[in-house]
């Protein structure tokens, strides 16, 4: 496509058609090829850097249209009383979503957690856009597994045909 727009009419004699096969407007056209040349000298001037684009894609794939995010509800490290002489006192978590409870104790040889109401949950304990860990929660909802990554977790709950992903935090 050569030439410039003058009056809807390229200097060529040659009329370009706009959306939906109509003709563009007086300054649509100017508008999308500065639009267009504007994405090509940032492509080339400011490129966004692989690894951010990388985040990205991950992070996308991360969401999940019909999971219901669990609300942390209590976090012992900001919640609760200190203990007195108590050293590495495990880090109590509970999260909440729509009648869904997920209890989880975290100290530095693993998780504890429970599923309530009770009953059997596939869970998969979520790092960064991978999986970290696959746990299975008992008829009771107990479920335990390794300690979570250093960096931030999540945990992703199938039960009873729902899901349930509880917010982003550090162990």
């Amino acid at each position: 496509m050569s030439g410039t727009y003058d009056d809807g009419v390229f200097d060529d004699g040659a009329a370009r058609e706009g959306p939906a096969g109509g003709r563009f407007g007086e300054g649509e056209l100017e508008d999308g090829l500065l639009e267009e040349e504007l994405r090509q000298a940032a492509a080339i001037l400011d490129p966004v850097p692989a690894v951010l684009r990388a985040i990205a894609v991950e992070a996308h794939a991360l969401h999940d249209l019909q999971a219901r995010v669990a609300e942390l509800t209590f976090d012992s490290l900001v919640d609760a009383l200190p203990v007195r002489g108590a050293e590495d006192a495990p880090r109590m978590l509970t999260f909440d979503a729509d009648g869904v409870t997920v209890d989880v104790e975290l100290t530095a040889d693993g998780l504890i957690g429970q599923v309530l109401p009770p009953g059997p949950a596939r869970i998969e304990m979520l790092s960064g856009p991978r999986r970290y860990a696959r746990l299975t929660a008992d008829d009771m909802g107990r479920f335990t597994g390794e300690a979570p990554p250093a960096g931030p977790f999540a945990l992703r709950l199938r039960t009873g045909g729902q899901v349930v992903v509880t917010e982003w935090l550090r162990a």
